[in-house]
């Protein structure tokens, strides 16, 4: 009955780690719950049956968990739970149309963030700390990688 009871305890504590893995991830019950019960079914099977019969447990628990974890997400199923998009877009990617000294018109207010077309493409500025309600003109005095900063012309 004990073999019952320890081989029960390894099948939920792998079912626990998959549902770690998969549902809740971190560190939460679900984890510890599985570590716990593998520990037990290591604990009982040195109590009731021996030395051999716990090394092999623990051998197993060490060997086989693992690997029926690594084979669940290798398969369809585990495939379909694991994001594997690569994403290859860039944040406000600047074309070579929008250069320094260039002026534009906001389309909305910036606070001191928002857009303006300048040359026929609307791009997320960044003024220069004061508020420019839309429709203003505004020059570009500054591009750093994908953030450009503005002046507004009526200053």
């Amino acid at each position: 009955m004990n073999i019952l009871i320890i081989i029960f305890l390894i099948f939920l504590g792998i079912v626990l780690l998959l549902i770690e893995f998969t549902i809740l991830p971190g560190i939460t019950i679900a984890g510890v719950g599985g570590f716990l019960l593998f520990a037990y079914s290591i604990y009982l099977a040195f109590t009731s049956y021996g030395t051999l019969a716990g090394f092999l447990t623990l051998g197993f628990v060490m060997i086989a968990a693992p690997t029926i974890v690594v084979f669940f997400f290798k398969g369809k199923t585990g495939k379909k739970l694991v994001l594997d998009a690569i994403i290859t877009g860039v944040a406000n990617q600047i074309d070579d149309k929008i250069k320094v000294g260039d002026i534009g018109i906001t389309i909305g207010r910036l606070a001191p963030m928002g857009k303006i077309k300048v040359n026929n493409e609307v791009v997320e500025v960044k003024s220069t700390g004061s508020f420019v309600d839309p429709g203003e003109k505004v020059r570009i005095i500054e591009i750093e990688k994908s953030l450009i900063t503005v002046e507004p012309l009526n200053l």
